[in-house]
């Protein structure tokens, strides 16, 4: 992983190498600021690769970028991206798409190719996260066509990509490279079918939507692994698929439904046996979703052979992150 900030360099130099290094460098676009807020301006990207692909998150108070012509035919990228608005909001213009604003939470996507200006609508600045995948065999000749446009949260698949998208950038450190392909290549897909340039009923995009639909079920796990009500039923509701469906997702992987539950709770416990040694037992167990003391007790004991409060004793001295 690489990352980086202009928090090393002199202040009024800040947006003079943000802009010639970073964005015209790294990301072949033109950055623009008022030049009375020179000495104002602060940025922070990390860059992870995975494989072919970049998972890049930027961070910066507002400016101005576009993507012209002219900084295409020095930098082609050939690449499908996904945008997703992390904070704040952000204004686009496409070169035959029109106008658009991506609040808070917003998906957006387009071919890296096409020209495109957008600008943050709050003082929040720029806060979002980008996926860059080459184009390829796995993508389409029609992937060129995808001027910048937000994903419609009325097609069903939106959700998916979110919740798919947000597995990945959580995940991405501990991926290994055939993990990381397959979730890429899974989420290309899946906005190729959102934007209506892919059939949803084709072999790639059956085997998209079971890799994006497992990886968005673990995603829903991590995310609600404390509350006790969580239920294979919730999450294929989450899902829009039937349980049936969503116990078959989880054969190929060796661990059920219920086991990844059990798995993601019983790590938020050993984080919090770690990081709070004075937080009562039973306060974690509860806090983690285990429906009473004596089945956090059982599961844990059959996990790791011991009691937590013996557990939490073999710690000592080891610091809060073991």
């Amino acid at each position: 992983m690489f990352s980086w900030s202009t928090d090393h360099i002199a202040p009024r130099e800040r947006f003079e190498h943000w802009r010639e290094v970073r964005a015209k460098g790294v990301f072949g676009v033109t950055a623009e600021l008022d030049p009375d807020q020179d000495g104002e301006f602060k940025g922070s990207m990390t860059i992870r690769p995975l494989g072919a692909a970049a998972l890049v998150e930027l961070h910066a108070t507002p400016y101005r970028v576009s993507r012209t012509r002219a900084d295409i035919a020095r930098a082609p990228s050939d690449s499908l991206c996904l945008y997703q608005q992390l904070d704040g909001g952000g204004w686009f213009e496409a070169a035959r798409g029109g106008e658009f604003v991506t609040p808070r939470g917003t998906l957006a996507t387009s071919h890296s190719d096409l020209p495109y200006s957008t600008a943050p609508m709050t003082a929040a600045g720029f806060h979002l996260r980008v996926l860059k995948i080459p184009n390829g065999a796995a993508l389409t000749r029609r992937a060129h066509e995808l001027v910048a446009m937000p994903l419609d949260d009325r097609v069903p698949v939106t959700a998916l990509i979110q919740s798919c998208f947000s597995d990945l950038a959580a995940k991405a450190d501990n991926l290994d490279s055939a993990q990381a392909e397959s979730l890429v290549q899974a989420l290309a897909q899946l906005t190729l079918i959102a934007r209506g340039v892919a059939e949803a009923r084709s072999e790639s995009s059956r085997a998209a939507l079971r890799v994006g639909r497992l990886s968005a079920a673990r995603y829903i796990i991590g995310r609600d692994a404390d509350r006790a009500s969580l239920s294979p039923a919730f999450v294929a509701g989450q899902l829009g698929i039937s349980v049936r469906h969503l116990h078959a997702l989880f054969e190929p992987t060796g661990q059920s439904f219920s086991q990844s539950v059990t798995a993601a709770r019983l790590a938020e416990a050993c984080r919090r046996l770690r990081q709070h040694p004075s937080q009562p037992v039973a306060d974690i167990a509860f806090a983690c979703g285990f429906d009473s003391l004596a089945t956090f007790h059982r599961v844990f004991r059959a996990a790791f052979y011991m009691p937590p409060g013996d557990y939490r004793r073999s710690l000592q001295g080891k610091g809060p992150d073991g």
